[in-house]
């Protein structure tokens, strides 16, 4: 199947490991020319020369903080006078604090808010001109099961993801006349650090073990085992393609099937 991804021009934010770094590793595979970035430099200069060994080619990196304005500004000044515009987004981050609504604070109500929707909001700004301008351009947002079927101890994800959901289908009705797709990825239960932190919260609280608490959420999945981060990768890059062209302001779970809802 030809993806028609040579050459395009791919950032994927926090990818310095898991999904994030899967979606870009396939994207170098298609030949896009891709930038990654995170907070972690360290993490990032590591992750780009493993990269590069498994690949023969190397990821353009750059540090960056999605907490920040100006780290995002910084980041697509980065990306122009290296790449030029960027012809595809994803956004993707970190999962903010989870905890049940009377365990959190107003400070982390504000760094959920910045983490998960303002910098999608940030990026896709600055951005959709270039795409408007090449009248081309898709943007995938990497989301959550929990847009779909709120989850009880992650409610600042079930809030903002939700919002950057409603967001993206707003978005995507009025860039559509420009050949630009907006969509959601939501994955379920995946075998990232993000899971090993959400379990081995469920674990302190419950008293539980936290491997219990990880083959509990196997078990709740009807094909009975945690997805793969390349799971979720695969569709991402697909959604990014050509051949995705006419699908637009959809919201897709990578979930096992554990989403309860009929659409």
């Amino acid at each position: 199947m030809e993806l028609s991804l040579k050459n395009k021009n791919v950032l994927v934010t926090a990818s310095s490991m898991g999904i994030g770094r899967v979606t870009a590793e396939m994207f170098l595979s298609e030949g896009a020319n891709v930038v990654i970035c995170s907070r972690n430099k360290e993490q990032l200069a590591i992750t780009s020369e493993e990269i590069r060994h498994a690949y023969g080619k190397e990821p353009i990196w750059e540090v960056c903080d999605l907490d920040k304005l100006a780290d995002i500004e910084n980041m697509m000044k980065f990306c122009e006078s290296n790449l030029g515009s960027i012809d595809i987004l994803v956004n993707n981050c970190g999962g903010p604090r989870p905890g049940f609504f009377e365990e959190l604070n107003e400070t982390d109500w504000q760094n959920g808010f910045n983490q998960v929707l303002l910098s999608a909001v940030r990026f896709s700004k600055l951005v959709l001109p270039g795409m408007i301008k090449n009248n081309w351009g898709r943007i995938i947002n990497v989301t959550s099961i929990s847009v779909k079927q709120p989850i009880d101890n992650l409610i600042l994800s079930n809030s903002f993801r939700s919002a950057l959901t409603a967001m993206s289908k707003t978005i995507s009705s009025q860039v559509g006349k420009h050949n630009i797709t907006i969509n959601n990825v939501a994955p379920g239960y995946t075998l990232t650090q993000r899971l090993y932190d959400i379990s081995a919260s469920r674990a302190k609280v419950s008293g539980e073990s936290q491997e219990d608490i990880l083959i509990k959420m196997a078990n709740d999945v009807p094909m009975k085992r945690l997805a793969n981060p390349e799971e979720v990768a695969s569709l991402i890059v697909y959604l990014a393609s050509e051949i995705a062209g006419y699908i637009t302001g959809t919201t897709i779970p990578v979930d096992g099937g554990i989403t309860k809802s009929t659409y």
